[in-house]
This record gives C-alpha cells, structure tokens and sequence, in this order.
C-alpha cells in the first residue's frame, strides 16, 4: 500500500499519526533501554554512538540508491535512505531523552535555530 497510511514512509504528503505516538515511542524505547541496560556513562556512550551507527547505514542506503559502488550496483531505493534517516533522528532523539533533555524541547530549540538563521 505505497504512500497509505499503512505505509507513511513511502509518501511525501505528510501523515497524521499524532505527534503523540512519536514521543510515547521514544519515551517508551528509552525507558527499555533504562530497564535492560542501566544508565551508567558507558551506556549513555553506547547510545550517542548508536547515532553514528545508523548515520552509517543511512549512508550505505544513499550509496545503495546511487549505486555509487560499480560492483553492487543499485542495492537500495530513496525509501530505503529515508528509513535510516528515520532512524537516525529517533535514535538521536533517544540519546537525548537519555542524556535527561526532553526531545520536544530540543526539536523545538534546534527549530528556532533554524528560523532564525533563513529568516522565516
């Protein structure tokens, strides 16, 4: 069901799941991760550098649907990259939610940020 509700990755229109479910997800995921690893500096390490693991395969899909790599050819498709994008800022946002930050305040920061720098 490409670009259904069932399938929001795959469609440029936005979806209206609440923005709700989004942050109880990253709640929930963080306080699995309190629940099953603790929350010593090593484990808030570990989590900063799970950001540079997705980071990774975000840019193994991006090379994967240029087919920048001639002996592999087109391994992935720009729904692929935009997953492990997706990815990569959940699990960003985890690591900030671990660190003791809440992730809407810190969307919301960088968002002003922005604004303020291309004047919108």
């Amino acid at each position: 069901m490409t670009g259904s509700m069932l399938d929001p990755a795959r469609s440029n229109q936005p979806v209206v799941i609440g923005e709700a479910l989004i942050w109880n997800a990253i709640d929930r995921a963080r306080r699995w991760l309190d629940e099953a690893n603790g929350t010593s500096q090593a484990e808030l390490t570990m989590r900063l550098l799970k950001i540079a693991e997705e980071y990774g395969e975000a840019s193994a899909a991006w090379v994967g649907a240029t087919g920048q790599n001639p002996r592999k050819g087109i391994t992935h498709t720009s729904e692929d990259v935009a997953d492990e994008l997706g990815d990569v800022a959940f699990t960003a946002l985890i690591a900030a939610a671990s660190l003791g930050f809440d992730p809407r305040r810190v969307m919301a920061t960088v968002a002003l940020k922005i604004i303020g720098r291309i004047g919108v």
